[in-house]
């Protein structure tokens, strides 16, 4: 894909794509990691695109200056764990481990990021996994396997084979908020769209379903603006 740059302070990268289903031009500055992206339709002259571009530039940076900041893990930063806030701390020794407010790295460590993140991924597989197999059960379901991966686009999906993913992310979210992704990933077991009938089953498993579902829309950037430094 082509790339063109806003001038200015900072200047702005902008990814432009081609589209064959584009009717007009659209812009789209992602909340996760602040790229942002102008689709042209195929007919479309690059020039009209650059000036559009530069006629939505208070826009753009509207948007970008309304993203959480990056956060990049290392004694003292605070970042969410289950949705309660903890502080990263230097132990003499051990695993990484959360001792009430704080989140314990040893000081030994070579990467403390890398560290903390392999912690929370084990975390979130267990914690995953439960909920998956709760809801499962009140289904009367099974699901063929469960993998983690740091996903951008969505915070999980299930296939027709019946695995699910998730994003390991989730669980720096509440558990009300990782339940509800669990639950809304299960009910695909049930019904492989998103129809009224499957909203049906999720509030089956999950009732209040859209109080987590809109504390993702509102707070999940913040969650992918952890760096790990890997």
């Amino acid at each position: 894909m082509k790339r063109a740059e806003l001038p200015g302070d900072p200047p702005i990268t902008v990814t432009l794509r081609r589209s064959g289903r584009a009717r007009r031009l659209s812009l789209r500055v992602s909340q996760l990691d602040g790229r942002v992206t102008l689709t042209l339709p195929n007919h479309a002259p690059e020039d009209e695109g650059l000036s559009f571009l530069r006629e939505k530039e208070a826009w753009i940076r509207g948007h970008l200056d309304r993203r959480p900041q990056d956060r990049t893990i290392g004694p003292g930063v605070t970042i969410p764990f289950r949705g309660q806030p903890v502080e990263v701390a230097l132990a003499d020794a051990g695993r990484v481990r959360v001792e009430g407010a704080r989140l314990m790295v040893s000081r030994k460590s070579a990467n403390p990021g890398t560290a903390i993140a392999a912690f929370l991924k084990l975390a979130a597989r267990e914690h995953l996994a439960a909920r998956s197999d709760h809801h499962a059960a009140t289904l009367g379901r099974g699901y063929e396997r469960l993998v983690l991966r740091d996903t951008r686009s969505r915070w999980g999906s299930c296939s027709s084979q019946g695995a699910l993913m998730y994003s390991w992310r989730l669980i720096m979210a509440p558990d009300a908020v990782s339940d509800y992704v669990a639950a809304h990933e299960v009910a695909h077991l049930v019904e492989m769209n998103h129809s009224p009938a499957f909203w049906r089953v999720v509030a089956r498993l999950c009732p209040d379903y859209q109080t987590p579902r809109r504390w993702l829309r509102e707070n999940g950037a913040s969650l992918h603006a952890v760096r790990f430094g890997d």
